[in-house]
């Protein structure tokens, strides 16, 4: 018995997160450094592009909300981008807080970053034998 969801899938073009801002100026400044390629698709709301994924960020808080927002970001790869938050230094530069990869009791490899209005982010390389 089928609810027509799947046959939806083939319409889908794209899945944005829409992120919180506390401050847009200063997100939009941490993303493109962090490596997105900002485009404004009206006045407070900044696509960020990464190669085929994005998301958006807004101009619009709300502290519970970004304090419980999590981003999870799969890599094949958390060495180059832990490599890339220290080398520009966003911790003591955007006042935010990262952790270093640590291996996980599941077998991932997890940095962490906390954006500079509380959003979550774990970089995540998952060793090959457990990829889905």
């Amino acid at each position: 018995m089928s609810n027509g969801a799947t046959d939806l899938a083939h319409t889908v073009k794209a899945m944005r997160p829409m992120l919180p801002a506390k401050d847009f100026a200063v997100s939009t400044r941490f993303y493109t450094e962090l490596g997105f390629r900002p485009e404004t698709l009206a006045h407070g709301l900044v696509e960020m592009h990464m190669g085929p994924y994005s998301f958006i960020l807004q101009n619009y808080y709300v502290p519970q909300w970004a304090d419980n927002f999590v981003m999870h970001m799969r890599v094949a790869d958390v060495r180059p981008w832990w490599d890339r938050i220290v080398a520009l230094d966003l911790a003591s530069r955007y006042g935010v807080k990262t952790a270093a990869p640590k291996l996980e009791d599941w077998g991932g490899l997890v940095a962490v970053l906390i954006d500079p209005c509380g959003v979550l982010w774990k970089i995540i390389q998952i060793p090959a034998r457990q990829e889905t």
